[in-house]
């Protein structure tokens, strides 16, 4: 292991910085308009195994050398977390995007 991330790992890492820069813009948006969107128990959910994934894949060899069952040893496990990350990034990505739309329409028609 040379401590990056490679092949289609990027993908996961591309998908999570992704959402996380268009929902703090959709964020940043809809606070001007004084509209809050909540946060979800999935997005902490996500939020909670992006940072596990990221600590177990920052332990390299030496997560190696303590986790390993079988064939899972840490930086499997840690990629595993990553790609579940990165799937309810994009479903909390889409369900934010889709109650922010909601909530531009909705004031432009309060609007008129």
């Amino acid at each position: 292991m040379n401590g990056t991330i490679k092949n289609y790992e990027v993908i996961a890492a591309i998908i999570i910085l992704t959402r996380e820069i268009l929902i703090s813009g959709l964020r940043e948006f809809l606070a001007k308009t004084s509209v809050s969107i909540q946060v979800t128990s999935l997005a902490k959910l996500k939020t909670l195994l992006q940072m596990l994934s990221i600590a177990i894949l920052l332990t390299g060899e030496s997560g190696n050398k303590i986790i390993n069952f079988q064939d899972y040893n840490a930086q499997t496990i840690g990629i595993i977390l990553l790609w579940l990350s990165a799937a309810l990034t994009l479903y909390t990505g889409y369900d934010y995007v889709v109650k922010g739309i909601d909530h531009a329409i909705n004031e432009d028609k309060k609007d008129q």
